[in-house]
């Protein structure tokens, strides 16, 4: 099997090439797309060949050293593909099936899995920092025996990939592939934060801060959930068309966020979605959501990042700071849940899929994201 593997972090490229003393991703090349051994699955576990790998800020998180993974770790969290081999125990999953793979292998026995809360399994929690699968150690080997971690029980940036049972959602057959890879983390992080953790309702405004593909699928679903505005905050002008497409009634940069906000809904939206990763963007949700209303935080900032808000804000003014990941997300039941909104024509996820490219050019897609040239770029190997 080949996989792109990180040896080591490299910090973020800067966002035009040729920045004195710096090192654009395509010049520095941290993952290395390699012939690995390809294993076979466990008991409870299947081997699963990758169709197309989508590449999301989470991977380029890992690569900068936002996010701390144990190295080397082969990448890529988002996928689709077909089953192909099965490991004993496994009786509801057959060779052939047409599968979407999912970053959280929930365990259904530990607290939060009983509680209805697969997303945040303290099991698949434990296992995906230590670059293990939910039912054993680290299979990935080079030839000389090295061991390579696993990212998240997926490893999507390869063309097979063992996994739990666990990590998969089985499709139908006849859902495109390259609308399928985008529904494991993108889709079902960006819905589920609006239909599960806030829990939007007709008639309410809606504000999404942050406009890639996580955040954008918060904008569809809220049109979705019957939201009487959407409006859409991005930096990025060259987003401001899809956020438009994908169903926003507003959109703007951050330095018209209060001008928009004002206009849709008065004095402040019923919820904002963070989609950044910043905790300044999260303080400034804080600002734009009325009395009672909700900010969604769904980014993932670097580490080191706190946040400081005036405190009366929540006894004083009834708002809520709501962490949401994978979008509070049960994927066996949102998964074909939110493909039936495809199906019917109600969610443009298409417009997500930026460009298709060879594995070989993983470390361009890597410049392409950090630039916000691309939205989705997915991969084959």
């Amino acid at each position: 099997m080949k996989a792109a593997v990180l040896y080591s972090t490299v910090p973020a490229a800067p966002a035009t090439a040729g920045a004195p003393g710096k090192q654009t991703f395509s010049e520095s090349r941290p993952l290395l797309v390699q012939e690995l051994e390809q294993p076979e699955p466990r008991a409870g576990e299947l081997g699963v060949s990758i169709t197309y790998s989508s590449l999301c800020h989470s991977d380029l998180s890992v690569v900068d050293g936002s996010r701390v993974r144990p190295l080397p770790m082969a990448l890529g969290h988002e996928a689709v593909g077909r089953v192909v081999s099965v490991g004993h125990g496994v009786a509801d999953v057959s060779v052939g099936d047409h599968v979407v793979l999912v970053f959280v292998p929930s365990c259904g026995h530990c607290r939060a899995c009983l509680a209805g809360r697969p997303a945040l399994c303290h099991r698949a929690a434990e296992v995906n920092g230590s670059g293990d699968l939910l039912h054993g150690p680290a299979l990935l080997r080079t030839p000389a025996g090295e061991r390579i971690n696993h990212h998240l029980g997926v490893s999507a940036f390869a063309d097979y990939a063992v996994v739990a049972r666990e990590s998969v959602v089985v499709i139908d057959d006849d859902v495109p592939d390259t609308v399928a890879a985008m529904f494991g983390c993108a889709v079902l992080t960006g819905m589920g934060s609006v239909f599960n953790t806030a829990g939007v309702g007709p008639g309410q405004s809606v504000a999404v801060f942050g406009l890639g593909a996580v955040g954008l699928s918060a904008v569809m679903a809220a049109r979705l959930a019957g939201a009487a505005s959407v409006i859409a905050i991005d930096p990025n002008q060259g987003k401001h068309q899809l956020a438009r497409d994908a169903g926003a009634t507003a959109v703007g940069t951050p330095d018209e966020a209060v001008r928009l906000v004002g206009e849709a809904s008065g004095d402040g939206v019923d919820v904002a979605i963070e989609a950044v990763g910043s905790a300044g963007v999260i303080a400034s949700c804080l600002e734009r959501v009325t009395r009672g209303g909700a900010v969604v935080s769904v980014g993932l900032p670097h580490p080191s990042a706190e946040l400081t808000v005036p405190a009366l804000q929540f006894a004083g003014a009834g708002k809520r700071l709501l962490g949401s990941y994978m979008g509070d997300a049960v994927p066996a039941r949102d998964i074909p849940k939110y493909l039936g909104y495809w199906r019917e024509g109600r969610l443009p996820v298409e417009l997500l899929h930026t460009d298709t490219r060879p594995l070989s050019e993983i470390n361009e897609g890597l410049d392409a994201l950090a630039a916000g040239q691309v939205v989705r770029r997915l991969f084959r190997a």
